[in-house]
């Protein structure tokens, strides 16, 4: 329904002041001024900001210009939601390249797509298994008895506690490579199948740190030097959601915080913020970041989202998905396009609501705010037509 309304609207006992005319007879009415309204809002927490302008409520146009035109839109009664939603990605969680360290020829390699879990052998040089062990340190050095205290060695009891080789050896949590941290490695040596030297040499033990790895892909082949080659790029075992929101909508993605995701087969799983990270993917993740053009360009930030249901996920696979970032809802409410909204010269905001071929100015309050919507509370019901700007 459009209404055309005159320079000042209005024309019952509510009407604007202007719309008497200024007859000098009428200086006892009180009158309600409306000012103009200059509304900025960030529309749904997406940064979007809504400039609603009402200059016909000036008490008229100034001299040569043109009346802007208006019309008029229905009250609506139903649900409003400042949530926004991003689109991302399902990845495997941080693809981490492992690189070979020591001597020799590859001569085993796992399969894409293989599990290994910490302990296991994650590839093989010169017909010797290389262990996965859980750390986040690489090891450098070759670890053995009368080798200066270290934060490696500490990482290596650690894992010989941890995979069972200690038993009955009371490995202090230190940095001291001992006689029972001997005892250890020959037991762990020996479960291997390898020689029981009582020492780790370089490049027989690659630290990562997870407690499973799952394999992405290989960097090498048999045959190859392992020597400084990448031999392959392994991950976490589960999936997590990747997006890259825009400058304007980082402000909504707080740590710890509560999403839910949609996957592109059409189910949604539950997710919650791990980490944001300005300039590339955090751990190495999935989604890389890094701005555009290398060094110079826009740096975007990476939020990493890790998943509930990951059998679910796992049926996905990796895939885009969409993500839903929760905010304020206003169930039941009664909505008019913020362009509605008017200023009142007391403070608070009114609408004009359209009755007959004129209008009575109500005041409202104002509720939740999202995608260039409002909530009003007020002498105002659904189906009402209010005064918007066309």
């Amino acid at each position: 329904m459009n209404v055309q309304h005159p320079a000042v609207g209005g024309t019952d006992s509510t009407r604007n002041a202007d719309s008497t005319g200024g007859a000098p007879g009428r200086r006892g009415r009180r009158r309600r001024i409306v000012v103009p309204l200059v509304l900025a809002l960030a529309v749904g927490g997406a940064g979007v900001v809504v400039v609603a302008v009402r200059p016909w409520e000036q008490g008229g146009a100034a001299a040569g210009q043109e009346v802007p035109e208006h019309g008029a839109v229905a009250v609506e009664r139903g649900s409003l939601s400042s949530g926004i939603q991003v689109a991302g990605s399902l990845g495997y969680d941080a693809p981490t390249p492992v690189v070979g360290s020591g001597s020799g020829t590859l001569t085993a390699l796992p399969a894409v797509g293989d599990v290994i879990k910490a302990g296991g052998r994650l590839y093989e040089v010169d017909g010797r298994p290389v262990t996965f062990m859980t750390g986040k340190r690489p090891l450098w050095r070759t670890l053995e008895p009368g080798v200066p205290d270290g934060p490696d060695v500490r990482q290596l009891k650690a894992n010989l506690r941890r995979l069972g080789h200690a038993a009955g050896l009371a490995l202090a949590e230190d940095d001291t490579f001992t006689e029972g941290t001997a005892t250890a490695v020959k037991r762990w040596q020996k479960a291997l199948g390898v020689q029981q030297t009582g020492a780790v040499a370089l490049g027989s033990v690659v630290m990562l740190p997870r407690d499973a790895v799952q394999v992405q892909k290989l960097g090498t082949q048999l045959g190859s030097a392992v020597a400084t080659a990448t031999v392959m790029t392994v991950s976490g075992t589960d999936l997590v959601a990747v997006v890259q929101p825009s400058d304007s909508q980082v402000s909504r993605f707080k740590p710890d915080g509560k999403v839910v995701v949609k996957l592109a087969e059409g189910g949604t799983v539950d997710g919650r913020i791990r980490s944001l990270v300005r300039g590339g993917a955090p751990d190495g993740g999935p989604g890389a970041g890094g701005g555009e053009g290398g060094g110079g360009g826009p740096q975007k930030t990476t939020v990493t989202i890790v998943l509930d249901g990951q059998d679910r996920v796992r049926q996905a696979g990796p895939s885009p998905v969409t993500v839903n970032v929760v905010g304020d809802t206003a169930a039941d409410a009664l909505i008019v396009p913020v362009t509605a909204l008017l200023a009142l010269s007391g403070g608070g905001y009114g609408v004009k609501v359209v009755e007959g071929s004129g209008s009575r100015l109500v005041p409202v309050r104002l509720g939740l705010v999202a995608d260039a919507r409002a909530q009003i509370t007020g002498d105002v019901k659904s189906g009402d037509q209010v005064v918007v700007p066309k």
